[in-house]
């Protein structure tokens, strides 16, 4: 998708700066993976802080960590 932003240059710079990447457009997109990543990961948080994940009584450690490992 095309798309016209005006955006002051020094943003722009900081922006390749710190993205590395070759131009604007792949730092750009660079930038907004990441911050949609980020979004996405408290989006997550937030919604297991106000719906706790629970485990039944009898559910064991060991249980957990096996199916972590596999």
């Amino acid at each position: 998708m095309k798309v016209t932003a005006l955006l002051e240059d020094n943003l722009i710079q900081d922006l390749i700066a710190l993205t590395g990447g070759k131009n604007i457009t792949e730092s750009l997109r660079i930038a907004l993976k990441d911050w949609i990543r980020k979004e996405k990961l408290k989006n997550i948080a937030n919604d297991i802080k106000q719906n706790p994940l629970s485990l039944a009584a009898d559910t064991k450690a060991s249980y957990i960590r096996d199916l972590n490992r596999k």
